[in-house]
């Protein structure tokens, strides 16, 4: 398998709401187990060719991002639609510290457009818009840890 195929399973395992998949091939074998909380990959590749593989630490070992500080007035979110991560991972704003963000506060959105990154096993995933509409907040600290269908976006629909 390929890192392309092993993102395309990542995604279809987070998508369909399985909680486990095995992957067995001749030098190769691959698990991804799920739960609400969190997605855990581990890759086995015997072959020295490949390099050494990092295996996923276990949920619990993550960090967890740091709460956000309650704000005084209880705004009303629920026209809203919030654009949640589709993996756990590392969020970024840009592609490398000296290039401007994808999004703002405020920037007008459309299906397709790249709202973030988010890195994942070495690999940088950039994270596209699937709605139209308006940023509203950005949920999530640059550089920050993010977990599986956690909240990054409030977007107003337009």
């Amino acid at each position: 398998m390929d890192i392309k195929q092993i993102q395309d399973l990542i995604r279809f395992v987070s998508k369909s709401g399985v909680n486990e998949v095995s992957i067995e091939q001749e030098n190769f074998k691959i698990t991804i187990k799920t739960n609400a909380a969190a997605t855990i990959v581990n890759a086995t590749v015997p072959d020295a060719s490949f390099g050494h593989v990092h295996q996923a630490a276990p949920a619990a070992a993550l960090p967890a991002a740091a709460p956000a500080p309650a704000a005084a007035p209880v705004a009303d979110t629920s026209h809203y639609i919030t654009v949640k991560s589709p993996m756990i991972g590392t969020f970024y704003r840009s592609a490398s510290p000296d290039k401007p963000l994808f999004v703002n506060v405020g920037d007008e959105i459309k299906p397709g457009g790249v709202l973030c990154i988010i890195e994942a096993m070495k690999l940088f995933n950039e994270i596209e818009s699937e709605v139209s509409g308006r940023i509203v907040k950005i949920l999530v600290d640059n550089a920050s840890p993010v977990e599986y269908d956690q909240p990054l976006f409030l977007v107003e629909p337009m």
